[in-house]
């Protein structure tokens, strides 16, 4: 490609809103259609619908056409991430068509796939690349409706009747109008919002939301409140069982603007000329045409193009670059979550393969796998921590990709998540038909159910939601020195003589002594040995407990007991909750709980050192840091908490970091010269 050629585009899926986005091709100054990709190709109508273009037999074939540079998405939603994908693992560039995926976890790991590509992403808000919103935004800049109070924001139309097979009324099709038109109305008053602040976009503090789920359990119609930093206020509604005004208000200080069937700038499919309406306080009205007669998709084609050809993987604003679609999604989702609206085929049962499509595959080995005393098989170099997602379909992007990476340690609480997280993974851990591969902690008994009475009901319970009959390692979440430590260590052992735990057991945050005593009653009357440790370790030394309860094991006196005792620790908190990243600093102080909990001129010094060496091992200090705790001369395993499949990539970045023990003695104390 290059600027005198056209970019060749080929189109996944031959709807309507294809034949729509042919047209902007045709009409555009840097695109070419080539191809279209049909599951069908065989339908009539198709060469008629898209003249000129080569009808390709299945997305698969059109992906893999060396005449193809750039695809547009046009397949029902559920579709867009796993095509998306696979197209960026082809090195074709995407433009997908609105909304750019179910959720925003899944729109992030589509944005993975392309940065790791090093192709084009963009969503197909088509109205943002329209000269309308340009003008728009400088009007509001301008000041001639004062301060931003509010926006009005609408997008529904009513549909013949109730169509069961309609995707907008198919549940495993994502229908309803949240999906399919609220996003314009948020993403527009994000915009605004942002316009008024002086930013690309702005994010709401606050979203309500409701709606009316219709027979097929999809919204048919519904409304938001959002709520922006600044006091501005946008109420937005959308519907496809009702028709609205479809009219955009803002509302200032000094008047209002008004612009009618904002999403296709007054016209169609085809053309939009687009009309501003400037109303002032006296009821003077101005009315502004941007006299545009070129085909209303035509722009974002020729955005997406001009961010090709310029090496740009995201639109350039007013188009939505990345983190505005991902933002975007964040609202649908608070949105659907206040309306408990979670489609059948984002639910475990439906969702049985990755987000590419694809089944789980199980012969990774970017982590590496290390034998734990009493546990009978190997367990991941690190263990994964989930608790941030409440949703199947969010969860499961990122525990498939820790399990292709080679991890089979899975981190767990009973009060994780009010108890979601076990749930979560027990789903997932049927579903994927992993249980035999995989390894289980579990924790209980947490502050203030601190008792030996406690740990089978809750085990029964955490059983139950993961969908097993046994875990295989097991941690007292929290220790009660009122109890003697004898009665918890006989309440775990009952659980091993149960069979329901098989592997090792013992406490998180539990000190020295307790464990001690807990080992030398175990040896006094032939029960099994607490064998496990779960309490904070980082080469950063934690000050203050984060958290009521918590026990570090960072100092000189707990790193030769451990390595004494060669007692695995399973590590919270390793690389510092931050304090190893620009969060932290010591001009920096902004942060309540890194001040309080890590900042003291020893750990300063210590992060100057990994700092130093990750600058020599071309890593980052959070890399360095997390390879200290793995490079222990005792077994220690870190708990990672990443959310985002990019967080997870980086994480593992530091396992190709070998430390010896004169550069841990280095990066701990500064005494001798790291190799």
């Amino acid at each position: 490609m290059t600027a005198t050629t056209p970019i060749r585009w080929g189109i996944l899926g031959p709807g309507s809103i294809a034949q729509a986005f042919a047209g902007g091709v045709a009409a555009s100054r840097t695109g070419k259609l080539v191809a279209i990709g049909a599951r069908n190709p065989g339908k009539p109508g198709l060469a008629e619908a898209f003249p000129g273009a080569r009808i390709v037999d299945g997305y698969e074939a059109l992906l893999a056409d060396p005449d193809i540079d750039a695809v547009y998405i046009a397949v029902p939603h559920p579709g867009h991430a796993q095509w998306a994908i696979r197209a960026a693992e082809a090195g074709k560039h995407v433009l997908c068509e609105k909304p750019l995926a179910l959720t925003a976890f899944e729109a992030d790991a589509m944005f993975h796939a392309a940065r790791k590509a090093g192709t084009f992403l963009g969503e197909a808000f088509m109205y943002r690349l329209h000269p309308q919103t340009l003008r728009l935004v400088e009007l509001i800049k301008s000041g001639v409706i004062g301060e931003i109070r509010m926006i009005k924001s609408s997008f529904g139309f009513a549909m013949p009747g109730f169509m069961p097979q309609h995707r907008l009324y198919a549940n495993d099709s994502a229908g309803g109008g949240i999906l399919d038109v609220g996003g314009y109305t948020v993403s527009m008053a994000r915009l605004i919002a942002g316009a008024a602040a002086g930013l690309p976009f702005a994010e709401p503090d606050k979203v309500v939301g409701t709606a009316h789920l219709g027979q097929s359990g999809v919204d048919e119609w519904a409304s938001a409140l959002l709520h922006f930093p600044g006091g501005i206020v946008a109420e937005v509604s959308c519907s496809i069982s009702l028709n609205q005004d479809n009219v955009l208000r803002i509302l200032g200080t000094k008047g209002r603007i008004e612009v009618p069937d904002f999403w296709f700038a007054g016209g169609n499919r085809d053309v939009g000329l687009g009309r501003i309406d400037v109303i002032g306080a006296d009821g003077s009205r101005e009315t502004i045409s941007v006299d545009e007669k070129r085909h209303v998709y035509s722009f974002e084609v020729d955005g997406a193009g001009e961010a090709i050809l310029a090496g740009r993987q995201e639109f350039a604003w007013p188009g939505m670059d990345w983190a505005d679609s991902l933002g975007t999604l964040r609202v649908l989702d608070r949105w659907r979550a206040a309306v408990g609206l979670e489609y059948e085929i984002e639910k475990a049962q439906l969702r049985t393969n990755t987000i590419s499509g694809r089944p789980l595959r199980s012969s990774g080995t970017a982590i590496g796998k290390r034998a734990i005393p009493g546990l009978a098989k190997p367990a991941s170099v690190v263990a994964l921590g989930f608790e941030d997602f409440r949703t199947f379909s969010s969860g499961s992007i990122l525990l498939d990709a820790f399990f292709e990476a080679g991890g089979n340690l899975f981190d767990t609480g009973f009060v994780y998540g009010g108890g979601y997280t076990e749930t979560l993974l027990g789903q997932w851990l049927r579903n994927r038909g992993v249980r035999e591969q995989s390894v289980i902690i579990a924790k209980g008994a947490h502050s203030p159910l601190c008792y030996p009475d406690v740990i089978g009901k809750q085990l029964a319970q955490s059983l139950d939601r993961l969908q097993t009959d046994h875990v295989d390692i097991y941690f007292m979440h929290r220790d009660n020195p009122d109890v003697p430590v004898g009665e918890f260590v006989d309440a775990m052992d009952r659980e091993v003589k149960a069979g329901r735990i098989r592997g090792p057991f013992g406490g998180s945050n539990w000190t020295m002594q307790r464990m001690d005593e807990a080992i030398a009653y175990a040896e006094r009357t032939g029960t099994q040995k607490p064998g496990a440790l779960s309490n904070n370790f980082s080469l950063a030394e934690m000050l203050e407990p984060i958290w009521a309860g918590c026990v570090a094991s960072s100092t000189d006196d707990w790193k030769a007991w451990l390595t004494s005792r060669q007692m695995p620790n399973f590590a919270w908190s390793s690389q510092g909750r931050g304090f190893f990243t620009e969060r932290a600093g010591r001009d920096r102080r902004d942060s309540e709980e890194l001040v309080r909990v890590w900042y003291s001129e020893r750990n300063f010094g210590r992060r100057d050192r990994a700092i130093e060496l990750a600058a020599r091992l071309r890593k980052s200090p959070i890399h360095v840091a997390l390879a200290y705790v793995l490079n222990q001369p005792f077994p220690s395993v870190p708990l990672i908490g990443p959310r985002t499949l990019g967080e997870l990539e980086d994480s593992l970045r530091a396992l190709d970091i070998a430390l010896s023990p004169a550069d841990l003695e280095w990066l701990d104390g500064g005494s001798l010269h790291a190799a």
